[in-house]
Order: C-alpha cells, then structure tokens, then sequence
C-alpha cells in the first residue's frame, strides 16, 4: 500500500490515541447525525466517507446503510479504519484522497465528511470528484467549524486570525451548498482528557490560555452542516 501524497493533519495524523477520545466526545447528543437526517437519510444508501481517519463513523454509517466506502490518504490511519470494520460485511476502506476518490462515477448516494479537506477555496478539486461520484439525486454532507459563534469557535479565531468565516461562506455560497447550522458540544469523560484533547487542537501557547480561562471537561461548539443535492 503506498502512501497517498496529501497535506499532514497533525491532530490525527500525530495523534490517533487522543484524537479517537475527541472523536468519542464530539456531539454526544447526536445534533450532527439529526441535521444530516433531516435532508436525507442513508438507510439503504451506497455511502462514501471521505478523509474517513481511523473509521470512527464508518460502523454508525453501515448499521443502516447499504454500503459503505471509507476513503482516507494517511496508510497509519487506512489499517486503523480496516481493524475497526474487519467484522463489517458493508464496509470497504481504501487508500486515496478527495482529488481523485478512488470509487466509480455515479455510484454514491451519501457522501460524509467531517473536519477532512473541504474547508474552502483551495478544494476546487475534491468538488469536482463529487461531481464525478455522486448519483443523481444524492446528497453530500461537508461538517465543519462556524468559527462566528460559540465558545469553541472563540477560541478557533483566537488561534488562526487570518482565517475568515465570511470569505469561507462566501467560497460555499457560490459552490451553490445549503448549510444548517448546528450548535452541539465537546462532552470528555475527565478534565484529563479535555486538557489532552485541547492540546492536540491548539498550539501550547493557546492551549495554556484555554484551558486557564475555562473550567470543566465540556464546551459548546458550533458547525456548520453543509449539503449539495446532485
């Protein structure tokens, strides 16, 4: 299996261990999955995961789906992805990244990203895969940061101030994407475990401040659930 060329993601890329913590603490309520569902379901669907990591939704896609392709360009994490559906009959995961997603033209129902590649301009390429690899009448989901809102996304701008929220809407807006808005939160089993998971999101110096301003081992956190129906 040869390594897919793609830009390092240093949170998972680097640290799997806690990243699979983060993963387990995101939206413990499940906002992110309902606003998903209100658009379309999956049950029965061909389902593609792009930038799918170690596969941590792979098994909640498949118990309705299908079928289920999990695409991801870092090999570490493609055999982390494979250990964890080895029992899955539906699940399929593969070497490859979003420019050229290494499935058939029009053979994907449901596509789910989250936090992977499509953060906007500069994602030129992936757009045009999914142009290629959806069905008709399927749905694409892309989620990630709304750096405009919550305690999360304070701290999101904080950290990165020359990102900009309204040039990023703006990139989807003409891409001709939908978006929901969701506010969900980070919900750890101990402060340890937050004080881990922060420190693999943010830089020390950041990371000091955060984690010396706020209390407890959860925060809200806002994303936006984008979607493009093909």
């Amino acid at each position: 299996m040869a390594e897919y060329e793609a830009i390092p993601s240093p949170n998972i890329w680097n640290n799997p261990d806690i990243y699979e913590i983060e993963n387990r603490s995101v939206d413990p309520d499940g906002l992110i999955w309902d606003a998903m569902r209100s658009v379309r379901d999956w049950a029965g669907a061909r389902v593609l995961d792009v930038g799918c990591g170690t596969g941590f939704h792979l098994p909640e896609l498949a118990r309705t789906a299908a079928s289920v392709i999990g695409v991801e360009p870092h090999e570490p994490l493609v055999r982390r992805a494979q250990a964890r559906v080895s029992g899955l009959g539906n699940v399929d995961v593969r070497l490859g990244g979003a420019e050229m997603l290494p499935v058939e033209e029009a053979s994907v129902d449901v596509m789910h990203n989250r936090w992977a590649y499509f953060f906007g301009a500069g994602c030129e390429p992936g757009l045009a895969e999914l142009d290629r690899v959806m069905a008709r009448g399927g749905v694409a989901f892309v989620v990630d940061n709304d750096a405009s809102r919550s305690t999360f996304g304070s701290w999101f701008r904080e950290a990165w101030p020359t990102y900009d929220p309204v040039s990023v809407e703006r990139f989807w807006d003409r891409q001709g994407w939908s978006k929901i808005p969701v506010l969900m939160r980070w919900k750890l089993d101990s402060r340890a475990d937050f004080e881990a998971v922060v420190g693999i999101e943010f830089d020390k110096h950041h990371t000091e401040r955060i984690l010396a301003a706020h209390e407890g081992d959860e925060v809200d956190y806002a994303v936006w659930v984008r979607w493009k129906k093909y």
